[in-house]
């Protein structure tokens, strides 16, 4: 008899714990691990933000890598922030499954020859409904669903943006703020600049910190906030893209 082999996949942290997230949730692993995680598998974490990075011989036995949102610039050059590129790169060439959330769908974009920069519109805070185009039929991850959906709502946060897709990317989704919201590259990369695994209680946190840090004035982000209450998520859908996505061989 065969053994089964357990999958292993890897968190690429790109930012640190907020206190909320710490006290609630634990930490972002472990909304991470919530959101696309399954029984049996194992997920190691490196917090990449801080210089933590999986050893180059171990980059084989991961079965695929999750790059996470951050409150630092995909388009900078922090060194932790070139590094990272070199690795989605290297991994590449491995033809390794990677997911990018916000910040990691823009590094994502950025190492392998795309352009990010602000966004033109600026700030993008709540929810928003995003649209799908034909691409996307390529990559199978509506299977799970029997009807083809058109569009998805999901939440957002960010002021930086893909301006520019990679040569060998595929643009498959966008929206009446930004212009890439998801592409991908061959089956094995995919980026979504919303944030599918994040939750409401999250997200209005988050702003609230925008707000004290004079990130986002106070008007902005009451409204932010009351858009977020009136609106709903399909967050079930895009856990069930991203999972399809990652488990996918």
């Amino acid at each position: 008899m065969n053994a089964i082999t357990q999958r292993k996949y890897c968190l690429l942290l790109a930012a640190n714990d907020s206190d909320y997230v710490k006290k609630v949730y634990g930490g972002y692993y472990n909304v991470f691990v919530k959101a696309f995680g399954e029984e049996g598998e194992r997920w190691d974490c490196f917090r990449v933000v801080n210089g933590e990075f999986p050893p180059m011989d171990q980059l084989e036995s991961y079965d695929g890598f999750v790059v996470s949102g951050s409150p630092n610039d995909a388009h900078g050059n922090d060194l932790w922030v070139l590094k990272l590129c070199l690795l989605l790169r290297i991994l590449d060439c491995m033809k390794k499954k990677v997911l990018g959330i916000c910040f990691g769908h823009q590094v994502l974009s950025r190492a392998h020859g795309g352009k990010v920069g602000k966004a033109k519109l600026g700030w993008d805070i709540g929810i928003r409904r995003v649209n799908f185009v034909k691409a996307l039929e390529t990559l199978k991850l509506f299977e799970p669903f029997q009807e083809e959906p058109h569009s998805a709502s999901i939440i957002e946060v960010h002021q930086d943006e893909v301006r520019m897709v990679p040569r060998r990317a595929k643009v498959l989704a966008y929206s009446d703020h930004t212009r890439v919201e998801a592409f991908a590259i061959g089956n094995h990369i995919l980026g979504f600049q919303g944030h599918p695994e994040y939750t409401k209680d999250i997200l209005n946190n988050l702003v609230d910190r925008l707000v004290n840090n004079a990130s986002i004035t106070r008007k902005f982000g009451d409204e932010a906030k009351k858009r977020i209450d009136e609106s709903e998520i399909d967050r079930e859908f895009w856990l069930k893209i991203c999972k399809t996505f990652l488990k996918q061989r």
